[in-house]
C-alpha cells in the first residue's frame, strides 16, 4: 500500500464545552429546523463561518488602502454575494462580521428544495436529493443564487 501524502485538515470543529445547555438547545433547534442529519453539519457551517469571519478581521486591520486588503477583500466579498450571502448594496469587510449559520444554512440545496416547494417538508428534500429525484449530488452543497432556477426535478 502506498503513503496517503494529501494534507487532511478537519472539517468541522466540536465545541469546547460540550454540556453548555444553551448551545445544545440552540443546535437542536437549527438541526430540526434546517433538517441536518446531526449536529456535526452545523460545527461544520460554524468552522467555516469562523474561517471567513477570522479572514474578514484579519482584512480589517490593515490599512484601507493596502492592496492585500483590497485584493483579498473584493474576492472574498465577490465570492460570497455569488453564493448569496450578502447582497449587492452590502458590498463592506463589516457586513460579512454579521453572517450567522442560519445565512449559510439558508442556501443549502436541502432548504432550497424544500423553500421552492419541491418537497413537503425538509427532511422529505433531503431524501429525494439522496434519491437523485433532484439533480445534484449533496444537499449539504453550498447553494449560489445563480442556480436557483436550474433546480428541478428528474421523471
Amino acid at each position: 500500500m502506498g503513503r496517503n501524502y494529501r494534507n487532511c485538515s478537519k472539517t468541522s470543529r466540536v465545541p469546547r464545552r460540550p454540556f453548555e445547555k444553551d448551545r445544545i438547545d440552540a443546535e437542536l433547534k437549527l438541526v430540526g429546523k434546517y433538517g441536518l442529519k446531526n449536529k456535526r453539519e452545523v460545527w461544520r457551517v460554524g468552522l467555516v463561518l469562523s474561517k471567513i469571519r477570522a479572514t474578514a478581521r484579519e482584512l480589517l486591520t490593515l490599512d484601507e488602502k493596502d492592496p492585500k486588503r483590497i485584493f483579498e477583500g473584493t474576492a472574498m466579498l465577490k465570492r460570497l454575494t455569488r453564493l448569496g450571502l450578502l447582497d449587492d448594496n452590502k458590498q463592506a469587510l463589516d457586513y460579512v462580521l454579521s453572517l450567522k449559520t442560519e445565512d449559510f444554512l439558508d442556501r443549502r440545496l436541502q432548504t432550497r428544495v424544500f423553500q421552492l416547494g419541491l418537497a413537503k417538508t425538509i427532511h422529505h428534500a433531503r431524501v429525494q436529493i439522496w434519491q437523485r429525484h433532484i439533480r445534484y449530488e449533496h444537499p449539504s452543497c453550498r447553494h449560489s443564487a445563480r442556480t436557483n432556477p436550474h433546480l428541478e426535478t428528474s421523471n
